[in-house]
């Protein structure tokens, strides 16, 4: 509580607005499905402050896909950290990809889950909306680092942290196909990492 008087919490710039509005319409909706006009009335914007910002929806996408690499990284990289450390000294040498499976669990539960924003931009642009896979391809390296992060050092450890990646992604397909799907994705997770661990 503060003596004098406190500042009212700063209000997002614009700029923010504009993609955190478009980062949760184009996860929801797709990009196909998400209107210009519609971000702009949920952002709270004008259109000229649109276009000062983003003078195409193919640049709101990539900054979209920019910010979203930042802060879901982020968070998959303290969900692995955390995870790894409850971990004791055995279960970290004999299941250290348990933390990816945790971190899974956590991301398809979540509410607003439907799966992978990079995958799912890719499928629906394609290679006609430039830069993207740029963005998702080194979204998917870093979310391999992670992952090689976990592993003793090897030189199998690449590969493994690659195929936990690649699996990783095929169970955040099948699991925004409904709940038992999401049970199904997990289960079959665990299965493949624990093979990988071996």
């Amino acid at each position: 509580m503060c003596d004098s008087p406190c500042p009212a919490p700063a209000r997002p710039s614009a700029r923010d607005r504009i993609l955190h509005t478009a980062q949760a319409l184009f996860y929801q909706h797709g990009i196909r499905g998400t209107g210009i006009d519609r971000i702009i009335a949920e952002a709270g914007v004008t259109k000229v402050t649109f276009y000062r910002h983003f003078p195409s929806k193919d640049d709101l996408i990539r900054a979209s896909l920019e910010q979203r690499h930042t802060t879901w990284t982020a968070w998959f990289r303290d969900a692995l950290h955390s995870s790894r450390a409850a971990q004791t000294e055995e279960e970290r040498r004999t299941a250290p990809l348990a933390p990816v499976l945790d971190a899974a669990r956590a991301w398809f539960a979540s509410a607003d889950f439907r799966g992978c924003a990079f995958a799912n931009t890719i499928a629906e642009a394609g290679p006609a909306l430039s830069g993207i896979t740029g963005i998702a391809a080194r979204h998917k390296q870093e979310v391999c680092e992670a992952i090689a992060a976990l592993l003793p050092a090897a030189d199998a450890a690449p590969a493994i942290a690659w195929a936990a990646t690649v699996a990783l992604d095929g169970a955040a397909v099948n699991a925004q196909l409904s709940p038992p799907s999401a049970d199904a994705a997990l289960a079959g997770l665990g299965d493949l990492l624990r093979a990988l661990e071996r």
